[in-house]
């Protein structure tokens, strides 16, 4: 379901620059995503800034229940960005923090609201960024693949990037993308959600591996690293209790995807 702040939102014409906020889990864990952002949108001739005193969303708190250590982490992002350029983010997760909570943890200080709301009207997460923004349009140059999308909660619910995934990897024309059963349902990363209640997160993961394995897809392709960490994470850990020892369900950034299949190297014998 496209959410009301995604319906209602005016797009500006394509800047000449825009802010990277990269996100911790791609920081620690994925770097070539947020490297692959930045190369899809320095192709566009966008210049890509990158703060980097940039820490975390404030997040993992604010979903846990403490929205005063929340505002204490995100305060240290309301004076980042300074000039008014869009901020992109490669997660719908984050982009969904800052652009509709941001300005409720600050409701109670009139000028920090309004740097949070103006904060707030610039961010974007990237394949809506890709669709409405920039109108990416590429020839795609991998070979034929069948491919599963797995959108998170968060990205699907509050920003509607569900959508703009989607478009993106249709306009491919060698990818074909297969739906899971039940293919809104939560992959069980959560964040903190996972590591509180690891027996009910591996359940959910589990369903969510059986579902994408079912389609036959090649690999899972997601705009959020958390849920990609946590499918191919859990697929990685069913492969070994089988003695499986090449991985059976992979899983990439649709950055990285989308960059991949569009750029001559992709043509060079590269799995696709």
């Amino acid at each position: 379901m496209t959410t009301a702040t995604h319906q209602a939102r005016v797009y500006p014409s394509r800047p000449s620059d825009v802010y990277l906020f990269a996100t911790c889990l791609i920081d620690q864990f994925t770097p070539e995503a947020g490297l692959d952002t930045v190369r899809l949108l320095e192709r566009e001739g966008i210049r890509v800034h990158f703060p980097e005193q940039q820490t975390c969303c404030g997040q993992p708190a604010y979903s846990s229940g403490f929205p005063d250590e929340a505002r204490a982490v995100a305060l240290q992002q309301l004076n980042l960005f300074t000039e008014p350029w869009p901020v992109v983010i490669p997660s719908g997760s984050c982009g969904g923090m800052i652009r509709n909570h941001y300005p409720h943890l600050f409701a109670d200080d009139p000028v920090l609201h309004a740097q949070a709301v103006a904060l707030s009207e610039r961010v974007y997460e990237l394949s809506e960024f890709l669709v409405h923004v920039v109108n990416f349009s590429h020839p795609d140059l991998g070979a034929p693949c069948t491919i599963a999308l797995h959108t998170s909660c968060h990205a699907r619910r509050q920003m509607g990037a569900h959508e703009t995934s989607a478009a993106l990897l249709d306009s491919l024309a060698q990818v074909r993308v297969v739906e899971q059963a039940r293919i809104e349902e939560c992959c069980g990363f959560g964040g903190t959600f996972a590591m509180r209640y690891p027996d009910i997160s591996e359940a959910i993961v589990n369903d969510k591996v059986a579902a994408i394995r079912d389609t036959g897809a090649e690999r899972v392709v997601s705009a959020d690293c958390g849920c990609l960490l946590n499918i191919t994470g859990r697929a990685a850990r069913q492969d070994e209790l089988a003695g499986v020892t090449a991985p059976t369900l992979q899983g990439e950034h649709l950055a990285s995807f989308l960059y991949r299949r569009t750029t001559a190297q992709s043509n060079t014998g590269e799995v696709a």
